[in-house]
């Protein structure tokens, strides 16, 4: 038994042992040709004795190391490939190094970040045992609302061994990009991007998990699909469906058969697009100027077809190239209306639910101070072409009307599993252009 030493002698050795102290002194049991190391994992020598197997290695100027547990003899030294600890470490600790590093340029996100990690490092490791090594997708702060749990540095073996009642959550997360305009010569686009997450915790090292993904009648089909490598088949005619070609009968429309075996932490199982038939907000901007100040008019209107709950939606509306508010009068027939901290942007919080009617309104009139270096400037919007940028988050709701049959979820384990499945439609680039000034379109139609 060799004992942890404390933090301060551990770092001191560790950094030893890396050669990032007294690298000019030569060493024989770490500077020798016998000790050249082909991986990350290393024997540190202490105090008690040579501490073995420390993981570690550096990244964007930072070192990340953790001590797994071996369970085997240690004498002699068992394979790298067979202590499953090392693994579960590996993986925890591209997780943290994953969250953190891009707030390496930043001193107040990076000191944030970090006083965060030992209460997500909880929620990751109780007691120790790896669960979920996707450290970001334990975030919910509100800048991370908009991003989806990545699966970039995931092993294809499950790194993790999990003990207990087999449960299975999954997410079917959309986001719809839209581009309006309000104009008869241009045609306004939209597109709906969909992922389905699932988290497996199940016994066994390969489990066999089948998940299927209906429509409701006369749903529009998924296109464009690409699955996880973890899917062991699939069947061709879904993968044939491409929005690059026009819809017509013979198009696949579910449904959709995944048999999988999962990795241990979260992953996207699949990632699709639709063809919805209609935006789920429509909406008309309008900003001329008149004299020395600008007037402005947005109409929104919520499709009646969409759910009528809200985590959050907001119409923000900026202003480039030009100077600070200095008087702002405006109507809004719901909602309320903020001026940003630098006076360039109006915030217009619907809130949770649109009115009865499902349409709300803003007037108003602007005028600005002279332009500053401090403030925005945009190559795009000059003059008067402008934009709303919706932000919105509807829980428990998909546009294309997909879901998870939790009986279609087959699990091919002792025991009966607990199943979660949800929903969410989430905006990204919701714009709507200004009718009354030239904007940057993508189509435009063959008529005047």
């Amino acid at each position: 038994h060799v004992p942890v030493p404390s933090d301060s002698a551990f770092l001191k050795a560790l950094l030893f042992e890396l050669r990032l102290i007294d690298d000019h002194i030569f060493v024989e049991h770490r500077d020798t040709c016998t000790q050249i190391n082909h991986s990350s994992v290393y024997s540190v020598r202490t105090e008690g004795g040579d501490l073995w197997p420390v993981l570690a290695f550096q990244k964007s100027g930072l070192i990340y190391a953790c001590l797994p547990l071996v369970e085997e003899t240690l004498e002699p030294r068992p394979p790298l490939l067979t202590v499953s600890g090392l693994s579960q470490g590996l993986a925890l600790l591209l997780g943290i190094a994953d969250y953190i590093s891009p707030s390496r340029k930043n001193e107040a996100e990076m000191s944030a970040k970090l006083g965060q990690l030992r209460n997500l490092l909880i929620q990751a490791c109780p007691l120790g045992t790896p669960l979920n090594t996707n450290i970001r997708s334990l975030n919910s702060s509100f800048d991370d609302i908009q991003e989806m749990p990545t699966d970039e540095n995931q092993p294809a073996w499950r790194s993790n061994t999990y003990k207990g009642k087999p449960q299975v959550n999954v997410c079917i997360t959309e986001k719809v990009k839209c581009m309006q305009y309000d104009k008869r010569d241009v045609v306004d686009t939209w597109q709906v991007y969909g992922a389905v997450n699932c988290k497996c915790d199940i016994e066994g090292s390969a489990p066999n998990v089948t998940l299927s993904l209906n429509l409701p009648t006369n749903g529009p089909p998924l296109q464009d699909i690409v699955v996880h490598h973890c899917v062991t088949s699939v069947d061709p005619a879904m993968l044939l469906s491409s929005s690059a070609e026009p819809l017509d009968d013979s198009v696949y429309n579910g449904p959709y058969k995944f048999p999988f075996v999962p990795p241990s932490d979260s992953f996207n199982l699949c990632y699709y697009t639709s063809q919805v038939p209609v935006p789920p907000i429509l909406g008309c901007y309008q900003l001329i100027e008149e004299g020395s100040q600008l007037k402005i008019t947005v109409n929104l209107k919520l499709h009646e077809s969409i759910k009528n709950s809200f985590e959050y939606c907001e119409a923000r509306i900026p202003f480039f190239n030009r100077g600070p508010i200095t008087r702002l009068e405006y109507k809004a027939s719901y909602g309320q209306l903020d001026l940003s901290r630098e006076k360039s942007l109006l915030v217009w919080v619907i809130g949770q639910k649109f009115p009865k009617s499902l349409e709300v309104s803003l007037t108003g009139t602007v005028s600005f101070g002279p332009a500053g270096k401090e403030h925005p400037t945009d190559y795009v919007c000059t003059g008067n072409t402008a934009y709303v940028k919706l932000y919105f988050r509807i829980p428990d709701f998909a546009l294309t009307g997909c879901y998870v049959d939790q009986h279609s979820i087959q699990i091919f384990v002792p025991g009966k599993p607990k199943i979660t499945t949800s929903q969410e439609l989430i905006s990204s680039d919701y714009y709507i252009w200004n009718s009354k000034a030239p904007a940057p379109m993508v189509y435009k139609t063959l008529f005047e």
